[in-house]
Parts: structure tokens; C-alpha cells; sequence
């Protein structure tokens, strides 16, 4: 079974990658950009058929590793 794993930062933690990024676009002709946040993608195979109990361990991946609590949200979709 798959799993995708969306981390983001927190609305009100300064993206410094994301403001990098948006410069970086202005400076190459793109500013209609008007905000940009970075984030990661993390895309794991769990071992199991059972989705419920799969997403409960996906996120307590994430609650202890994949992300960090404090300053990001993580989403989990399962893919079967």
C-alpha cells in the first residue's frame, strides 16, 4: 500500500526557501508570482492491507519524524 505524505509550513513561520524562490522568478520575468511557499512531497510503501491502520502509522511517522510539529501541517493521503 502507498501513501503520500504533504509537509508544509505553518501559515505565520517565514518560508525563507519560498521568498528565494519567488525572487529568483521575479528576477527571471515571472512576477505575477505573487507568494510561494516551499514544501515536500514524501511518498512511502507501507507492508499491510489495512488502510486505516496504515494511515494511523503513516502519521504517527510524521508526527515523530517526517515532520515537525511545531512549525509544519502535514497532510496524508492513501493510495492504496
Amino acid at each position: 500500500m502507498k501513501a503520500r505524505v504533504l509537509v508544509r509550513l505553518k501559515p505565520g513561520i517565514l518560508d525563507v526557501q519560498g521568498a528565494s524562490v519567488q525572487r529568483a522568478l521575479r528576477g527571471m520575468g515571472f512576477a505575477e508570482v505573487e507568494a510561494l511557499r516551499v514544501g515536500k512531497v514524501l511518498e512511502l510503501e507501507i507492508a499491510g492491507t489495512n488502510l486505516d491502520a496504515a494511515r494511523q502509522r503513516v502519521e504517527e511517522m510524521c508526527s515523530k519524524l517526517l515532520a515537525n510539529p511545531v512549525i509544519e501541517d502535514f497532510t496524508v493521503e492513501m493510495l492504496g
